[in-house]
C-alpha cells in the first residue's frame, strides 16, 4: 500500500486533533526509523523523549516476549511479581518510600494532584487551599493535569478547571513567594520545563522552593515526566540540585515505548493516601511492569547515566558550533540529552524540511524552539550526523541557498 493511501485511511478514521507529519513510520533499529517506502530517518526526537533504549533493544524484547506469554492482566485486586520488582527498583533508584503505577504520565500527574488534596484534607484547609504552579509549565491534558499547566492556550477551551491553582513565574523565587499564603498547600513545577522551551530549574530557585516548603509544611512536587530517567546526566534531574521532592511523577522512558508511568511519595507525601482514594484498572500489570523492570535493569546495566554526560557534553559542544555559526540561533539551553535551541524565525518549516527533505526527525518545544531529545543510547558519530543534516536544512530553510 502507498503512503498517501495510508494517510488518507488515518484522516477517515482518526479524530482530527493532531497535525501530523506525512510520514508513516513501520518500524526502527537503533536510532534510526524507517518508513513504509523503506527509508531511514536519523531519530532525535524518541517519541518526545520516549525511546531512551532506542529502537529493537532486544533484551527488552525478550523480556515483553517471555512475560506475554505468562500473564498480561491481573487486575490490583492481587498482587503480581513483576509489579512488586518494578516497584522495588524504582523506589531504590529514586530514594523514594511509596510507588503507584499509572497508564501515562498524565495520570502520575493525576497522583501528584490527589496527593495534595489529600494532605490538604488531613491537615484542615479543605476545602480553601491552594497549590502554586508554573507559567509555561506543561503537565498533561486531562482536566486535573490541564490545571496546573502554565499555558493559557491549553487550557482557555476547557475552562473552568480545577479551583485554587495559582501561577509564579519560574525560576523566580520572588515569585513564588509573592503568591505564598496559609492557603498554600503544594507547589509543583518540572524539574526542566519542556514544552515550555527546555529551561532547566536554577539551583537557587529549586532549593529555595525547597525550602518555602519546609518552613511552611506544604508538599514539593516535581514533574521528571520528560526530564527524568537518565536524561538530565541524573537518573532524576533534581538529584543534580542536592534537594528531595515530596512526591514526583515520572513515565515516558520508564516503558520505552510500553505506556506505564509511576508516581512516588516519601514522608508526609507517602502518607497521604489511603485504601480507596485511588485506583486503576490497567495501572501496574504485569506485561507493563516486566517491560519497565527491565528498563531499569538496562539503564544500570548500560551505564546509561554515564553516557549521557558524556554525549550531552559532546551534543552541547556541537550545538553550540551551530549557534556561533548562524545568526538565526539566539540561545542554547538544557542537560544532557535534553536541549533545546531557540531560533528567531517559527520552528515549524525547520522541523518538517529536516525531517522530508534530510530524513533526521526533530521536535519543536513551543513556537520557536528546537528541542534535541535522542534515545539515550546515541553515540558521537550520531550527533556528528544530525549536526550535518540539521546545518543543511538551515541553509536551505532561512537562508534559501
Amino acid at each position: 500500500m502507498k503512503k498517501q493511501q495510508y494517510i488518507d485511511r488515518a484522516e477517515q478514521a482518526f479524530y482530527k486533533v493532531y497535525n501530523r507529519f506525512p510520514v508513516v513510520f513501520d518500524h526502527g533499529q537503533g536510532v534510526y526509523l524507517y518508513d513504509t517506502d523503506g527509508q531511514e530517518y536519523l531519530d532525535f526526537g524518541a517519541g518526545i523523549a520516549v525511546m531512551g533504549l532506542g529502537y529493537g533493544c532486544r533484551e527488552l524484547n525478550d523480556a515483553m516476549k517471555h512475560q506475554i506469554d505468562k500473564l498480561c492482566h491481573i487486575s490490583n485486586l492481587f498482587y503480581n511479581e513483576p509489579a512488586i520488582e518494578a516497584g522495588e527498583k524504582l523506589l531504590k533508584v529514586s530514594d523514594m518510600e511509596k510507588v503507584f503505577f499509572t497508564n501515562s504520565g498524565t495520570e502520575a500527574v493525576e497522583g501528584l494532584l490527589k496527593i495534595a488534596k489529600r494532605y490538604a484534607y488531613d491537615k484542615g484547609m479543605a476545602p480553601d487551599y491552594e497549590i502554586i504552579a508554573m507559567k509555561h509549565s506543561f503537565h498533561g491534558r486531562s482536566i486535573g493535569a490541564l490545571s496546573l499547566t502554565g499555558n493559557d492556550h491549553y487550557q482557555k477551551p476547557f475552562a473552568p478547571l480545577v479551583s485554587g491553582i495559582r501561577f509564579a513565574d519560574f525560576n523566580d523565587l520572588d515569585s513564588v513567594k509573592a503568591l505564598w499564603s496559609e492557603k498554600t498547600c503544594a507547589v509543583i513545577m518540572e524539574t526542566i520545563q519542556g514544552e515550555g522551551g527546555i529551561y532547566p530549574a536554577t539551583e537557587e530557585f529549586l532549593t529555595g522552593v525547597r525550602a518555602l516548603c519546609d518552613e511552611n509544611e506544604a508538599l514539593l512536587l516535581l514533574d521528571e515526566i520528560q526530564c527524568g530517567m537518565g536524561r538530565s546526566g541524573h537518573m532524576f534531574a533534581w538529584q543534580g540540585y542536592g534537594i528531595k521532592p515530596d512526591a514526583m511523577s515520572v513515565a515516558k522512558a520508564l516503558g520505552n515505548g510500553v505506556p506505564v508511568g509511576a508516581f512516588l511519595a516519601r514522608g508526609k507525601a507517602a502518607a497521604a493516601m489511603v485504601p480507596g482514594d485511588h485506583g486503576t484498572t490497567y495501572g501496574g500489570n504485569p506485561f507493563v511492569c516486566a517491560a519497565a523492570s527491565k528498563v531499569l535493569d538496562l539503564f544500570e546495566e548500560k551505564r546509561i547515566v554515564d553516557h549521557v554526560r558524556e554525549i550531552g557534553a559532546y551534543l552541547w559542544k556541537r550545538l553550540d558550533e551551530l549557534v556561533e555559526r548562524y545568526d538565526c540561533l539566539v540561545a542554547h539551553r538544557g542537560k544532557g540529552l535534553m536541549q533545546g535551541l531557540e531560533l528567531t524565525v517559527p520552528a515549524g518549516p525547520l522541523v518538517t524540511h529536516a525531517l522530508l527533505e534530510e530524513k533526521l526527525v526533530l521536535i519543536s518545544a513551543g513556537r520557536n524552539i528546537i528541542r534535541f531529545v535522542p534515545p539515550l543510547v546515541i553515540e558521537k558519530q550520531d550527533v556528528d550526523e544530525m549536526v550535518k543534516r540539521l546545518a543543511n536544512a538551515i541553509e536551505e530553510v532561512i537562508f534559501q541557498k
